[in-house]
């Protein structure tokens, strides 16, 4: 076989490897993010009434403002 036969194959051959990795974690994070959805406000008052605790809006404010924080 030519050198350039091997060429195409090798690039054809990444093309199609990034393509399927692309998809496969694609599909990953779209099941992983509907198994464990992120924290809004709504959850974390849930939470802190669960404590027995009722949460003003400033306080749910305040503690989504530092898990955003805390994510960066």
């Amino acid at each position: 076989m030519s050198t350039g036969l091997w060429i195409l194959f090798i690039v054809l051959a990444l093309l199609a490897g990034a393509a399927i990795g692309f998809f496969a974690a694609r599909q990953y994070m779209m099941k992983y993010l509907k198994e464990n959805p992120p924290i809004n406000e709504q959850m974390l008052r849930m939470m802190m009434a669960q404590m027995g605790r009722k949460p003003s809006e400033k306080q749910v404010k305040q503690m989504m403002n530092q898990m955003n924080k805390a994510q960066k």
